[in-house]
């Protein structure tokens, strides 16, 4: 049996239970995002050299506990940063980037009426700041200061971490 079925050549795709669908839908544009976000994430973890953050990232069990851990980290970055200072932080950036997007999706699957486990939004929600917080500690235990406000010379209350 081939992959190359020829049956989404039209444009549909197959959900399961057998339901065709058009690949625009909500549901697969949902779907293939969380799929893209399994790859972004699988690039960080490839990169990742910390002991602490593979175990982290392979089981991704208990994500608000893990968030208050990592954000527990001496000199962690509490404002915007800029990407690619370090390639693992720029790795585990894009994979939260993905991991909004994705969060973004369900959303917009959700309002569409379609129903959707509640707790896949907590999830991403939870998955996307504890990716933000690995880059920060990647930076920390790198000795990687990387404020994106002080580097401009910006003062003030600090912003948003994990968007």
């Amino acid at each position: 049996m081939s992959i190359a079925t020829k049956r989404g050549d039209s444009g549909q795709t197959g959900l399961a239970g057998g339901i065709r669908v058009s690949k625009s839908s909500l549901r697969v544009e949902a779907c293939g995002t969380v799929d893209e976000l399994n790859s972004a994430l699988g690039v960080a973890r490839s990169r990742c050299e910390s002991d602490d953050l593979q175990g982290r990232t392979k089981v991704m069990e208990g994500l608000t506990r893990q968030v208050y851990e990592v954000e527990a980290t001496e000199g962690l970055l509490s404002d915007w940063s800029l990407p690619g200072e370090h390639p693992t932080c720029a790795a585990y950036d894009f994979a939260r980037t993905v991991c909004r997007r994705a969060e973004r999706c369900v959303v917009r699957l959700t309002e569409s009426g379609e129903t959707v486990d509640p707790n896949i939004l907590a999830y991403l929600n939870r998955l996307s700041e504890l990716l933000w917080l690995f880059a920060r500690k990647i930076e920390v235990d790198a000795g990687i200061g990387n404020s994106l406000r002080e580097m401009n010379g910006k003062s003030g209350a600090k912003w948003s971490r994990a968007w």
